[in-house]
């Protein structure tokens, strides 16, 4: 069975930091792109980081730059999303993502996501 699961969400300081983490099984983990998401109370999905299958490559949105990192352990089978300098515009539910081409089709799954609330 292909499961994404996360864990690491939870409630944190402005300022604070959390990481993230996200294990796959059912899939051959290291052919596939990895992204994280965030959702917000009333806001379209967006997304947050990408990396490719290799790790050699990192996307970010404009508004986490400098403050998380995406990373990949494809030994592991797990990607992370270390998040620093939180804040409250962070609030959201983190969902992991993996994507890749298979045969001609695509080939993606989601995670259930985690949420993550930055308040004093």
């Amino acid at each position: 069975q292909v499961r994404l699961v996360e864990s690491g969400g939870g409630l944190v300081q402005p300022g604070g930091s959390l990481r993230l983490s996200c294990a796959a099984s059912g899939f051959t983990f290291s052919s596939y792109l990895m992204r994280w998401y965030r959702q917000a109370p009333g806001k379209e999905r967006e997304l947050v980081a990408g990396i490719t299958s290799a790790g050699d490559t990192t996307t970010y949105a404009d508004s986490v730059k400098g403050r998380f990192t995406i990373s990949r352990d494809n030994a592991k089978n797990t990607s992370y999303l270390q998040m620093n300098s939180l804040k409250q515009e962070d609030t959201a539910v983190y969902y992991c993502y993996a994507r890749t081409w298979l045969y001609g089709r695509l080939d993606a799954y989601w995670g259930q996501g985690t949420p993550v609330t930055v308040s004093s």
